[in-house]
């Protein structure tokens, strides 16, 4: 039983008079008596928790930000009318911080036998998996004094997908792809190492790509035209070890190479490019294989949204070992991880001979832009420190980074809004250049 403010304000207004007129146990209990009495009454006539049924739909997946609507109905199959208070809970994270209350508590008017529907809405401000925890209801009597309460469980999963921000930047993407193919009308055309077809010769054309048992079967110079390869294998490594739970600014380093990757497959699917997935730090996280262009990116999203960071060591001999595993033939193996000189060092470096010398390799990092700002400040001895060891930091990296290109590795280094669209200009430039 639960008793309301309005059984503890009849109660207090009923002893006042009591207490300054008459003050007795005899004056109490003629006051008290008769409220306990409707108390309980209340509290019988109050529709029954336990036999109510709910039933849930909606939403089952969101991309992060966006809104998730889930539908609770509610059936009231007792002879009484259903007056309630719900608090449909969540995990904290599927609420926007100061929303929740007012999202997750309803108020009912059920009659007998008869059903209503409330909508829960949720703005998840993490990705992953979002399970709905317990329903609470609070049956009120017809008086309002008192309520009836309980709990059930009614399961429902929301999964919270990769926002996927850098989807702005496809379509120029794709305009520079169209040049790439010859599909459009301008000056240079396509560039590439497939035979694509014949045209007339131009002054200006390349005279290496001049046909000449073509052009001695007509009448005019044929020159060859090339284009893009397609059908060529991408493998995304994401590493899911201790550096990429680095955070930088309000958002981790992993979600960050997750909207790059992101844009990497939408482009190179367009291309006509097969793209595989591997999340590995120890062992396998997440893996998406021989998916159709159609299948892939929801796949992708699907996969990466409950992938989260584990806070270990990347197992780096595993990783080469898995990587040559999920690609036996030569590809394109983009891997995200940091640019730490320690990770590097002692975890890469020693590998990546094995993976330079069957794939191309690029490794795409984010880079933080704080170290940037701290290195150009200066004002007390602290920001000069700070300024000192950020100096360093970039240093350190720029060392790493001439290592791994030593190693014929094609590294993309940017902050995380520049990242996806800077390594979607290193895809095309590779594919111009017949590199994949």
């Amino acid at each position: 039983m639960a008793l309301t403010g309005r059984a503890a304000l009849i109660a207090a207004l009923g002893s006042l008079p009591v207490g300054i007129l008459a003050p007795s146990w005899t004056g109490m209990l003629a006051v008290n008596a008769p409220l306990s009495l409707a108390i309980l009454c209340d509290y019988a006539l109050a529709a029954p928790v336990r036999s109510l049924r709910f039933t849930r739909s909606g939403d089952t997946s969101v991309r992060l930000g966006d809104r998730a609507d889930v539908y609770l109905t509610v059936t009231n199959p007792s002879t009484r009318v259903l007056r309630a208070r719900l608090r449909d809970a969540w995990p904290p994270s599927g609420w926007i911080s100061g929303t929740e209350q007012a999202a997750s508590r309803h108020t009912l008017n059920v009659p007998a036998s008869e059903r209503r529907r409330v909508t829960t809405s949720l703005r998840p401000t993490r990705r992953g998996d979002r399970h709905a925890e317990h329903i609470t209801v609070r049956s009120f009597g017809p008086l309002g004094l008192a309520a009836r309460q309980g709990n059930h469980k009614v399961p429902w999963t929301v999964r919270v997908l990769p926002p996927f921000t850098s989807r702005k930047h496809l379509p120029s993407r794709l305009a520079r792809l169209r040049e790439l193919d010859g599909r459009t009308s301008v000056v240079m055309r396509g560039q590439g190492t497939e035979f694509d077809s014949l045209r007339d010769y131009v002054p200006g054309d390349d005279t290496r790509s001049i046909d000449w048992r073509a052009t001695a079967r007509r009448h005019t110079v044929a020159v060859r035209t090339w284009r893009p390869e397609r059908d060529r294998h991408i493998l995304v490594v994401l590493d899911t070890g201790r550096t990429s739970a680095g955070r930088i600014g309000d958002v981790p380093r992993l979600d960050a190479s997750m909207d790059a990757a992101l844009l990497l497959t939408a482009l190179a699917s367009r291309a006509g490019d097969r793209v595989d997935l591997l999340a590995y730090d120890r062992r396998v996280r997440a893996q998406v294989q021989g998916r159709s262009a159609g299948e892939l990116l929801p796949a992708m999203v699907n996969a990466l949204a409950p992938l989260e960071p584990e806070l270990v060591e990347t197992d780096a001999r595993g990783l080469s070992a898995a990587v040559l595993s999920s690609a036996p033939r030569r590809s394109l193996v983009v891997l995200f991880t940091s640019l730490d000189a320690a990770a590097i060092e002692e975890g890469l470096l020693p590998v990546l001979p094995q993976l330079t010398q069957r794939h191309t390799v690029i490794v795409a990092s984010v880079a933080d832009p704080s170290i940037q700002e701290m290195a150009t400040a200066r004002g007390d001895v602290e920001t000069v420190y700070r300024a000192a060891a950020a100096t360093r930091t970039q240093a350190e990296r720029r060392r790493t980074t001439e290592q791994l290109r030593r190693h014929g590795v094609t590294v993309v280094d940017a902050p995380p809004e520049s990242l996806a669209p800077a390594l979607a200009d290193t895809y095309l430039a590779l594919k111009a250049a017949g590199r994949l």
